[in-house]
C-alpha cells in the first residue's frame, strides 16, 4: 500500500518534538561514504535497497540520510530513489530499534524533502503502515493493487529438491 504524507501538516511539528532527544546523529550522507552505506544496507537488508541507495546518492545533494551512534552507521533513509517525491527505503539495525532512530530518520528525511520544495511525500509499498499513520498522519492512496513496483524484476531463488 502506498501512503501520502502532507509535508505542511502540524503532525511534522509534533514529530520534530518527539525526535529532538534521539541519541543518534542524523545527517545527509557524503558521496565518499557511499560504499560503506551500500555494504551496510546489503548486509542488513537487501540488494534491492542497495540499488535504491545508489539512485538516492546520485543526486546533488544526496537523497540519503544516515544515523550514526558513536561514529558507527546504525540506520539510513532515502528519498527520490525509486521515483521523485518518494520516501524510502529506510532501515535501522536490529540492535538500535526501539530508540526512535527510525522515527528521527523519517522526520529529517521529510524535512529535507520539504526544504527541496515538495509539498507531499509518497511512501511506496509502505511496510509498517500504522507507524507512518501515527507518526505523520500518512494517508493510504487508493490503487487497486497498481503501483510503481508492478512488474519489478525479482531474483528467483533455486527450488529445493
Amino acid at each position: 500500500m502506498d501512503l501520502l504524507v502532507n509535508l505542511y501538516s502540524r503532525k511534522l511539528d509534533e514529530l520534530r518534538t518527539r525526535v529532538q532527544d534521539v541519541e543518534a546523529t542524523i545527517r545527509v550522507a557524503l558521496p565518499p561514504e557511499q560504499h560503506i552505506i551500500k555494504d551496510w544496507v546489503r548486509s542488513h537488508f537487501s540488494e534491492y535497497w542497495v540499488s535504491e541507495v545508489s539512485a538516492a546518492m546520485a543526486h546533488q545533494p544526496p537523497g540519503c540520510l544516515i544515523a550514526t551512534v558513536d561514529g558507527q552507521l546504525v540506520g539510513f533513509a532515502c528519498y527520490d530513489a525509486t521515483a521523485r517525491g518518494f520516501f524510502g527505503p529506510t532501515g535501522v539495525s536490529e540492535d538500535q530499534r526501539g530508540k526512535n532512530i527510525g522515527l528521527a530518520l523519517f522526520y529529517h528525511t521529510l524535512a529535507a524533502m520539504k526544504a527541496h520544495g515538495y509539498a507531499y511525500a509518497v511512501i511506496g509499498s509502505a511496510g509498517p503502515v500504522d507507524f507512518y499513520v501515527k507518526a505523520a498522519g500518512a494517508m493510504p492512496i487508493p490503487s487497486d493493487k497498481e503501483d510503481i513496483y508492478q512488474g519489478l524484476l525479482r531474483i528467483k531463488k533455486p527450488e529445493a529438491n
